[in-house]
Order: C-alpha cells, then sequence, then structure tokens
C-alpha cells in the first residue's frame, strides 16, 4: 500500500477529520459541515473525507461518518442507494459507427430520463406505461414496500413502480465508453428516484421533530439523528435498506435496456464478459471498525474493501475509472464516488455558455445545449488530481472515456 495520503483537519470538536484532500482543496462552508458533525457524540473514531468533497444540504457530500447506535438521515440525503454500474463489452472502439448520433438516440428511446415538471403519466422521465419487465421486476420489491407503508402511509404518496428502469436528472447519465485496450462499455449512474426522495425526505423530518421533542442540541438541525431502540429507527433503516435494493434494481433494468438497444442499433453480435459492479455511493452499512460495529454512513463515498471493484466517474468530457480497493482502515475502506462539484449549478449557468459546452465536451456524442451547462466539465474538479489525492485508497484497473452521453 502506498504513503498515507490524508491530512488531519485542525479543529475543535470531540473527533478528529482525516481529510484525502491534498492537491483538491475545498470551500470553508464544506469544512464547517464536517466540524458540525465531529462535534456529535454519536460519531466512531473519526470523519473521513473524499477528494471530491463538497457541500451538501447537512452533510458534506464526500463524507464517511461512521455513527454509534445511531443514523443521520440527512447525511444518507434522499438519493438514497444512488450509484454506478458498469459493463465490458465483446466490441472493439472499431466496431462503431463513426458517427455515433444513432446509438445516443437508441439509449434515449430505451431508457426514461430528464423530468417533466407535473405531466404525470406524461413524464418524459418515468413510465407512462409499464413495460413487462419493469413490471416483473417490481414483484420482488412490493410486498416489502406495502410493509413500509403501512407503517408510514405517506411513503406511498411517491413514484416508485413508474420510475424503476429510469434514468432521473443532475449529475444522472449513461455513457458508452472506451477502455485502455479500445474495448467498448456501457456505463451508467443512478438511484431511488422518486421513491428514494420521499423516503429520505419523509424521515428527516421525523428525526427533526424527534430532537425538538427531546431538546437534543445539535450544531445543525439538518443532522437530526435517530436513535436505535427509538420509534422510527428501525423503520427508517428497513426503509433506506430496501431503497438501496430498488435503486440497484433501477440500474440492473436500465443496463439491460441499453444493452438490448445497442444490440439492436449495430449490425455486429456481441457478448458482456466484465461486470464491474453495482455500487452505491449514497448509502448505510452495518460494518466492523475500529473494534466495533457500527453504521457507516457514505454520502458520496464508495465501499473499496481490499479486492472490492468500484467505479469512479469523471464527468462529461473526462475520464473514468474502474478501481480496485485497497481496504484502507482509517478511511473505513472507502474512496470517492466522482470527482466532485467546484461550483453549484446556479454559478454554473451564470459562468458559461452553450460554447464552452461544446468545446468542453469536444469528441463525445451528447446534449451540448443550454439546459445541461450546469453539468459543463468546467463545474468539476479535476477528476485525475481526485484519483492521485486517494492513491492509498484505490488501484486503477481500467480507464474508460466516453464517446456517448445521455443527460436527464
Amino acid at each position: 500500500m502506498c504513503k498515507e495520503q490524508y491530512e488531519v483537519i485542525k479543529n475543535d470538536n470531540n473527533y478528529p477529520i482525516k481529510a484525502w484532500t491534498k492537491g483538491v482543496p475545498f470551500e470553508p462552508a464544506a469544512q464547517q459541515q464536517l466540524e458540525n458533525i465531529a462535534a456529535m457524540d454519536i460519531v466512531h473514531s473519526h470523519i473521513a473525507v473524499m477528494p471530491d468533497v463538497h457541500l451538501g444540504k447537512g452533510a458534506t457530500i464526500g463524507s464517511v461518518i461512521p455513527s454509534i447506535d445511531a443514523v443521520i438521515p440527512a447525511a444518507v440525503g434522499v438519493d438514497i442507494g444512488c450509484g454506478m454500474v458498469a459493463t465490458r463489452t465483446t466490441l472493439k472502439a472499431s466496431d462503431l459507427p463513426d458517427n455515433l448520433k444513432s446509438i445516443r438516440s437508441a439509449f434515449e428511446a430505451a431508457v426514461p430520463h430528464g423530468r417533466t415538471a407535473n405531466r404525470g403519466k406524461r413524464d418524459k422521465g418515468a413510465w407512462g406505461n409499464i413495460p413487462k419487465l419493469v413490471a416483473k421486476e417490481w414483484q420482488t420489491l412490493e410486498t416489502r414496500f406495502d410493509r413500509i407503508c403501512h407503517k408510514h402511509p405517506a411513503i406511498a404518496k411517491s413514484n416508485h413502480v413508474n420510475h424503476l428502469g429510469t434514468m432521473g436528472t443532475g449529475n444522472h447519465f449513461l455513457e458508452l465508453c472506451i477502455d485502455e485496450h479500445q474495448s467498448v462499455w456501457i456505463m451508467l449512474h443512478s438511484g431511488s428516484r422518486g421513491v428514494g426522495n420521499r423516503i429520505g425526505t419523509y424521515f428527516i423530518e421525523l428525526a427533526k421533530k424527534e430532537m425538538q421533542r427531546h431538546q437534543q442540541h445539535l450544531p445543525d438541525l439538518d443532522l437530526a439523528y435517530l436513535k436505535e431502540g427509538s420509534a422510527y429507527f428501525d423503520d427508517y433503516v428497513e426503509a433506506v435498506e430496501w431503497a438501496q435494493d430498488f435503486a440497484a434494481k433501477n440500474r440492473e433494468i436500465m443496463m439491460f435496456n441499453a444493452l438490448k438497444a445497442l444490440r439492436e442499433e449495430l449490425p455486429i453480435p456481441f457478448e458482456t464478459i466484465d461486470v464491474a459492479v453495482n455500487c452505491h455511493h449514497n448509502y448505510i452499512s452495518r460494518e466492523e471498525h475500529f473494534g466495533k460495529q457500527c453504521y457507516v454512513t457514505r454520502k458520496g463515498a464508495l465501499r473499496a474493501e481490499r479486492g472490492e471493484m468500484g467505479i469512479i466517474p469523471g464527468n462529461m468530457g473526462a475520464r473514468s475509472y474502474i478501481v480496485r480497493g485497497l481496504g484502507n482502515p482509517d478511511s473505513f475502506n472507502s474512496c470517492s464516488h466522482g470527482a466532485g462539484r467546484v461550483m453549484s449549478r446556479t454559478k454554473a449557468k451564470k459562468t458559461y455558455n452553450i460554447a464552452d459546452q461544446v468545446a468542453a465536451t469536444k469528441g463525445v456524442e451528447c446534449r451540448k445545449d443550454q439546459a445541461v451547462i450546469d453539468e459543463i466539465p468546467h463545474a468539476y474538479k479535476d477528476i485525475d488530481k481526485v484519483m492521485a489525492a486517494q492513491q492509498d485508497l484505490v488501484e486503477v484497473v481500467h480507464t474508460l472515456k466516453q464517446v456517448v452521453c445521455v443527460k436527464g
């Protein structure tokens, strides 16, 4: 293993903050969020900070928070189970047509993406009529969902089956990529969609009410937590685990449909030969670290146990990486989940224009219009600097460069 690369951020709170951020500085507001978490007595040992760290709501994106007998719903957030899947195919770059627009169109037709506000069944990012495959896979999730809704009926009022197998908006994407050996991959990024948002929002508010009811002092009310044995703790953990399973299934369905679309578009038959992993990077896991059982919340962080495969994407115009974990205990066996933003979506739209987006995504078949400028590569950290800062957390197995990118 490489020499340890983390720095300890000085603070006057209960627990240390170990940060893998050499060469990739982050904003003071994000550091204040980390210090707020470090002041909480539910933390175990220390907080680990990944090189893609940036400001989040309540808890910082790119943080790993181990807690004893408690969980912080806002630390998981509302995109529960958000993560990645990537599949290598037997295709080579030379098998692809010179013009990739038809492949992008095929992907866009196969995987609902984006959102049409307040359009119900006409929402372009949801299924109007549920496909047979989606209905069948929903049956594997439905019984547990009904049990959760029986206890918390408000959760039923969400997009669930009509979002299963759909991508969403923001930084979620579907890409066709080429690796260092000219092999063709499909890679995608999405989570638990509307139902995960509903579960997250619902329990964040319940946790806040619990804190207020018990007059529990917090450095930030968004860090409201649920204690093990309290009224809602078990229900939240059950709902989160279900949403994580929904998110994994969501990615499986999208990958199946994307592969089907690619097969229909290309005259060359091909197989899949390597599934890197279907991995979460917004989730809770029960684990043992430094001699204690704890709940590890990875908010914008990937588990990187020794030998475990993972995916670290860059941005619309940069490389992405298939990695193997090194099992670094100080990071709670974790690594970054991507490049991490350096500016807000609002600032990106004010700073850059369509010409900038066209230049930044040269060579990539993708949208280059005003609506995706908030995802311009310039709004993200340099993925190579992010990777350099975590050489003691993961090793690179494959380097991917996208040639087609579908954004919501």
